[in-house]
């Protein structure tokens, strides 16, 4: 059985690029197989675009620009709420094509939709919002102050952890400030990215608006960053391949925003219920099988209810249940593929090596060979590879400290700064650790912190710029400002 006969609307499985509103296969006649991996089963081939296909995009993104920038806000805020309704009504259908693609259980796919499908609603209308200002005139007889405008093309390079949120949540941005944009995917989640840009076509936005290019990730890239009609460039992902389109991007000068990697540390005062904390870690560090740069990476647990701690974590890591995300009650599917449990097992290897007590974590237990079972480790320190790097696995480090002062100096060594979070009553310590942890968003007492509001984004080497909230849209506007002198009389009456 084939993907697309697993839908209740099987136009929404597209194995074509989508460029200039068109359906396009690669013109050097490459394509690339699309894996299930939880299954091994391929589920279609995309095409690998040639340089000038990729550059086809940007042409067509240049034509389509100018009618698009100049609708009235409102007019654009009704396409893309035609978008989002779109979304909401091919729910089922999407969320089983992000399962068969990147493995995340069913229920979180439909979460996921419904996550991303908010990113449309909130950015459709606040783009009726980018307002500019008056500035008092310093001038005589001139009246001083800004509008905002579009910034023109942007390049939007996602990742397979989100493969719908992480399009829409940039996407309707872009879209709504007015810039055409033009989508490269993951090549391991393309079809979650293809089915939106048909929902985009049914909604009418217009052709050339909203483009899916596809193909091998640097060359593609590197295409993006040289071409200087591409204004903006936004990228989710590690901070290593972060640091290269930087670099890539720096001769044409662009707007450039990166949501990169993460190593949350999970905070857990000594003045909290240890069962209740170890509920919230649980959650925190393996939502998305771990492969989610929000995950609990380091967590870090005063010594006073360490033991405890430990003992309700392991208890509520052993209930999850590991398997196909297709099937009723799993709570971890697969990794994305078999280089991520080769990752997965030498970051354990490493940790029990130097010392680490392993707790749980049985792999012979996997369900197959893209899965890799829970683990808990204790005793962790920070010459540990599970310490030091973004681990992208249900991989669970747990530490204990002493004082406050010892945990925030734990917590910031790293190189990373996109979130952190706090267990903690007592509101002292809440005030002490929001303000010395160097991480962009902290979340105090609550698993849950992201949504369209929020400016979601991180500091040092986790990014640049935010997403989401007022900020999201500003990444994709100008702010031109103007002076109109000779508003007074000649006589200057």
């Amino acid at each position: 059985m084939t993907l697309s006969n697993k839908l209740s609307d099987p136009r929404l499985f597209r194995q074509h690029a989508y460029i200039d509103g068109k359906w396009t296969y690669s013109d050097g006649g490459r394509e690339e197989a699309v894996v299930n991996p939880a299954t091994g089963e391929v589920l279609g081939h995309i095409p690998w675009l040639e340089a000038e296909q990729v550059r086809g995009a940007v042409d067509a993104a240049e034509r389509a620009f100018p009618a698009w920038r100049a609708l009235r806000a409102d007019e654009r805020c009704e396409r893309l709420l035609a978008w989002n309704e779109l979304l909401q009504a091919n729910r089922e259908d999407l969320a089983t094509i992000m399962t068969l693609e990147q493995g995340k259980p069913l229920p979180d796919a439909r979460g996921e939709v419904e996550y991303g499908a908010s990113f449309v609603r909130w950015f459709a209308e606040e783009g009726k919002r980018t307002f500019g200002e008056t500035i008092p005139s310093h001038i005589p007889n001139a009246a001083l102050g800004t509008i905002k405008e579009p910034v023109g093309i942007a390049a939007l390079i996602t990742p397979w952890n989100f493969p719908l949120a992480m399009i829409t949540r940039k996407a309707a941005a872009a879209l709504a400030a007015g810039c055409p944009v033009i989508v490269k995917p993951a090549s391991e989640t393309p079809f979650s990215a293809l089915a939106l840009a048909e929902l985009a076509e049914r909604a009418g936005i217009p052709a050339g608006i909203f483009n899916v290019v596809l193909g091998d990730a640097p060359e593609v890239s590197k295409v993006l960053c040289a071409e200087e009609r591409v204004m903006a460039l936004s990228f989710t992902g590690s901070t290593r391949v972060g640091r290269l389109l930087l670099e890539q991007c720096a001769n044409s000068v662009k707007r450039v925003s990166l949501e990169l990697g993460g190593n949350a540390p999970f905070i857990v005062g000594p003045d909290v219920d240890p069962k209740e904390a170890a509920l919230a870690a649980v959650a925190a560090k393996f939502q998305t099988s771990g492969q989610d740069c929000l995950a609990a990476d380091r967590i870090l647990v005063h010594e006073s209810i360490h033991d405890e701690f430990v003992e309700c974590f392991a208890e509520r890591m052993a209930a999850l249940t590991v398997g196909n995300g297709m099937e009723s009650e799993v709570d971890l599917g697969p990794l994305i593929h078999s280089q991520a449990v080769d990752k997965a097992s030498q970051i354990v290897d490493d940790a029990i090596s130097k010392g680490a007590t392993l707790v749980a974590g049985d792999q012979s237990q996997a369900p197959g060979p893209n899965f890799f079972m829970p683990v808990l480790l204790t005793g962790v320190t920070p010459k540990m590879q599970v310490w030091r790097d973004e681990c992208f696995a249900p991989v669970a480090g747990i530490t204990a400290y002493s004082d406050d002062d010892e945990v925030i100096e734990m917590a910031n060594d790293t190189e990373y700064g996109l979130a952190a979070y706090v267990y903690t009553h007592d509101i002292r310590r809440i005030w002490k650790l929001l303000r010395g942890l160097e991480y962009g968003m902290v979340s105090v007492n609550s698993v849950k912190m992201t949504g369209p509001p929020i400016p979601f984004g991180g500091v040092k080497q986790s990014g640049l710029g935010r997403e989401g909230g007022v900020a999201g849209i500003e990444e994709y506007l100008e702010t031109k400002y103007y002076c109109l002198g000779g508003l007074g009389s000649a006589s200057g009456s």
